[in-house]
C-alpha cells in the first residue's frame, strides 16, 4: 500500500525531555516546543530539582526560553534523593507544580550522583507518592559494576522494579526508555499500573551502530542500545494497539565537544527530528495509522490529562534538518541525531 502524501494527528507530548539550565536550555527549548505541546522535564540540573521552589523557578526559566508564538507546557518532576521530604513531595503534586517524581539509582547517568541508593531510603516518599497520586518515573538500570552494561536493565526489572511494585500495590510508574524485550514484557504483564516510554533513537538503531566504522558517540547514550532482537521488540511494542506505551525522546544535549573526547557524556539530542523519526519507524512497520495513539493519546491517557486540541501535519518528503545547532553563549556547537538510514518525513 502507497504511503499517504500527508498524516494530520492531535499535536503529540513528549514524556521524557532534558532541557538542562542556561546556555543549553536557551538553545534546546525551542526544538522541543516546536514539536510537542507538552513535555515532561527530567529534574538532573546541577544541583538537582528536589524542592517546589526550584521547580517553580525552573519552570519559569523554561517558559521565557520557548518563543512566545509556540504553546508549549512543560510538566515538572522532582528528583528523588534518598530520605525524599514525603510533605514536599505532597505538596509539590499538591500545588500543580510536580507531575510525577524521578528515580535515578545513583551514578546511573548524567547528573545523578544524588540519586537513590537504596529502595528503603525512599520508602516514605513513594507511599506520600501513592496517596497523592503521583507517578513515579524510573531509569531502570542497576548500577552494581559486577553486572554488564548490556543486562543492567533485565536485572534492575528483577531486583528492584518486581520488589517495588509489590511494596507500592497504589504507585503508578514508567519504566523510562525501556530498551530490551524483557521491559516491553515487564511492562505488557503490569496493565493499569505500568507505562513504558520509548525513544526514536532506540527504534532505529542497535548497539552495532555505536561501532560502525569507530567510536561513534553521538549515538552513545544510557542506556546503551542493545541487539537487534531486542529493537524489533521496541518496535513491536510501539506500534502495537497496546496503550501502555507512549512518546518519550529522551533528548538530552551535550555540546559537540563534550561528547567527541577521551571520556563522552552519554545522551542523544534528537528533539529536532524526534517527530520525523517516529513517523519513518511506523511507516517502515505499515502502522501509520497506529503513531497518533502512541505520539499523542496514551501518554495524556497514562497521566489523566487531555490529549491535546490542536493538529499537526507531517509530510512524506526528505527529512530537513540541520546537523548541528548553535550554543551561542558558548561558542559551541549541540550535533542533532541522525539514523543511517533514510528518513522520509518531514516536521
Amino acid at each position: 500500500m502507497p504511503l499517504p502524501a500527508t498524516i494530520t494527528i492531535r499535536r503529540p507530548d513528549d514524556w521524557h525531555v532534558h532541557l538542562r539550565d542556561g546556555p543549553l536550555l536557551a538553545a534546546c527549548a525551542v526544538h522541543t516546543a516546536r514539536q510537542f505541546g507538552r513535555a515532561i522535564i527530567m529534574p538532573n540540573l546541577v544541583p538537582p530539582v528536589t524542592k517546589v521552589a526550584e521547580a517553580s523557578a525552573y519552570r519559569e526559566r523554561i517558559r521565557a526560553a520557548v518563543p512566545k508564538d509556540l504553546r508549549f507546557e512543560p510538566l515538572m518532576t522532582c528528583y528523588l534523593t534518598d530520605g525524599a521530604d514525603p510533605a514536599e513531595l505532597t505538596r509539590g503534586k499538591t500545588e500543580g507544580v510536580w507531575v510525577a517524581a524521578k528515580l535515578y539509582p545513583a551514578h546511573a547517568t548524567t547528573n545523578s550522583a544524588h540519586g537513590v541508593t537504596s529502595m528503603d531510603r525512599v520508602a516514605k516518599g513513594l507511599e506520600a507518592m501513592e496517596k497523592a497520586g503521583m507517578p513515579l518515573l524510573v531509569h531502570g538500570e542497576v548500577t552494581d559494576p559486577d553486572v554488564d552494561i548490556f543486562d543492567r536493565e533485565a536485572v534492575f526489572l528483577e531486583k528492584v522494579l518486581a520488589p517495588l511494585l509489590k511494596r507500592h500495590q497504589g504507585l503508578k510508574i514508567v519504566l523510562e526508555h525501556i530498551t530490551t524485550r524483557e521491559g516491553v514484557a515487564f511492562v505488557e504483564a503490569h496493565p493499569g499500573r505500568l507505562g513504558g516510554t520509548i525513544t526514536p533513537h532506540h527504534l532505529s538503531y542497535n548497539r552495532n551502530a555505536i561501532f560502525k566504522g569507530g567510536i561513534r558517540p553521538h549515538f552513545y547514550c544510557l542506556p546503551i542500545a542493545k541487539r537487534e532482537e531486542h529493537r524489533l521488540a521496541l518496535r513491536r511494542a510501539a506500534t502495537s494497539d497496546s496503550a501502555q506505551f507512549f512518546l518519550g525522546t529522551d533528548t538530552a544535549p551535550h555540546t559537540t565537544d563534550t561528547k567527541e573526547c577521551a571520556c563522552g557524556c552519554a545522551g542523544v539530542f534528537n528533539a529536532p527530528v524526534a517527530m520525523q523519526v517516529y513517523a519513518q519507524v511506523f511507516a517502515e512497520e505499515g502502522k501509520l495509522d497506529r503513531l497518533e495513539a502512541f505520539a499523542s493519546l496514551n501518554g495524556p491517557a497514562f497521566y489523566g490529562l487531555p490529549p491535546n486540541e490542536e493538529r499537526v501535519t507531517l509530510r512524506a518528503a526528505a527529512l530537513d534538518a540541520p546537523d548541528h545547532i548553535e550554543v551561542p553563549a558558548l561558542a559551541k556547537t549541540i550535533t542533532v541525531f541522525r539514523p543511517d538510514t533514510p528518513v522520509d518525513w518531514s516536521f
